[in-house]
C-alpha cells in the first residue's frame, strides 16, 4: 500500500465514522438532575468517571473571546470513563480500538429548548458493539428507560 493510498484510506475511514450519528435520548428534567443521574449510573455500573468536561461552561466563558454572541448551551457536560472488562473485550478483537477509550456520554440543554435535556453517546461499528451496549445501558439506567 502506498503512502498516498494509506492517507486516502484513513481520511475516508474518518469521514465515514464522522457521519455515523450519535445515539440520543431526550428527557424533560433539570440539567442538574440528569447529570447527577448519568454520573450515578456510571458509578453504579462499577466504573469510575475519569473526567467531566464542562464544555458548555468553556464555550460560554470564551464566547466573546472568539467573537460570538450566540449562547449555545444552558448546560453541557461530557462524562469520560472506561470499562476494563468491555475495553479488554473489544481490544482483544482489535487493538486499534484503543483509540476510542475513554468512552463518553454527553448531556446538554439548549436555550431553544429549556428543560429538555439531550443525553447521548457515539455509536460505534463492528467490534465496538459491546461498548454501544454498555453506553446505552448506562443511559437507560440513568433515565429510567427500559
Amino acid at each position: 500500500m502506498t503512502r498516498i493510498s494509506l492517507i486516502v484510506g484513513l481520511l475516508l475511514a474518518n469521514a465515514a465514522r464522522a457521519e455515523t450519528p450519535p445515539v440520543t435520548y431526550q428527557v424533560e428534567d433539570s440539567f442538574e438532575n440528569v447529570t447527577f443521574a448519568i454520573e450515578s449510573a456510571i458509578v453504579g455500573a462499577g466504573l469510575v468517571v475519569d473526567h467531566v468536561s464542562h464544555t458548555g461552561e468553556m464555550l460560554e466563558r470564551t464566547r466573546a473571546d472568539v467573537g460570538s454572541d450566540r449562547v449555545l448551551f444552558l448546560g453541557a457536560d461530557v462524562f469520560s470513563f472506561c470499562s476494563a472488562t468491555v475495553s479488554r473485550q473489544v481490544m482483544e478483537v482489535n487493538p486499534l480500538n484503543i483509540q476510542h477509550c475513554p468512552y463518553g456520554i454527553f448531556v446538554f440543554e439548549t436555550p431553544e429548548a429549556p428543560g429538555k435535556i439531550t443525553v447521548g453517546h457515539q455509536q460505534y461499528d463492528g467490534s465496538m458493539a459491546p461498548v454501544n451496549d454498555l453506553l446505552s445501558a448506562i443511559v437507560k439506567e440513568a433515565l429510567s428507560l427500559d
